[in-house]
């Protein structure tokens, strides 16, 4: 099982990135997505580039949320984009054939459309309700084994939304096998003991 960790610049300050995306990478996270919604394309570009040889160095891919373009700019390893952010066709034509990229899905419905497009991943939520998808309501665990079953065992699937701590058995009794985290790790106090906790705790 493995770890999507996602370094949104709503909770990390710019000043800050290089420092916490090392610790979520010195904890394990396997992918690293770097989030900034609302940021100009400039800031953007600039937190990337500091943080990407970082990825390169720990052999952890680096994913850019919501800009196709840019990340074929930056020579990102993947892109993630959202339900109202066009079709695979249209992020492919502009990323490229080598870049992973990934959708967000919010039902078992949108989760299979996503494996029947040819997306290489997807994300499956909000499973609780969380201040990252203000507005969005929570999914809840109910579909997460049918979603595993005909779609996390074709393409990589990650739960994702208000997973913590105190939650997080309950989310693998479910059925998940993969998760992303991120207020609980980006608002810890030591965010590489809190990324290695999780990590430990996920099945092998």
């Amino acid at each position: 099982m493995s770890l999507y960790a996602i370094l949104d610049l709503g909770y990390t300050a710019a000043a800050d990135a290089e420092r916490v995306a090392a610790a979520l990478l010195d904890g394990g996270a396997s992918l690293l997505q770097l989030r900034a919604k609302g940021w100009e394309l400039d800031q953007i570009e600039g937190v990337a580039r500091r943080v990407m040889p970082l990825c390169e160095t720990a052999g952890v891919p680096f994913v850019l949320n919501d800009h196709p373009r840019l990340a074929a700019k930056l020579g990102a390893d993947g892109v993630h984009i959202g339900q109202d952010d066009g079709s695979l066709a249209e992020a492919r034509a502009i990323a490229g054939h080598g870049m992973l990229i990934g959708r967000s899905t919010h039902s078992l419905d949108q989760a299979r459309a996503a494996l029947a497009e040819g997306f290489d991943y997807i994300g499956f939520g909000p499973l609780f309700p969380t201040p990252t998808k203000a507005g969005r309501p929570a999914i809840g665990l109910a579909d997460i084994a049918a979603m595993e079953r005909e779609v996390g065992c074709r393409i990589p699937a990650y739960c994702i939304g208000g997973i913590k701590p105190e939650n997080l058995d309950e989310v693998i009794a479910a059925g998940a096998r993969r998760i992303v985290v991120v207020s609980a790790l980006l608002c810890a106090e030591d965010v590489r003991a809190a990324t290695r906790e999780i990590v430990d705790r996920l099945p092998r």
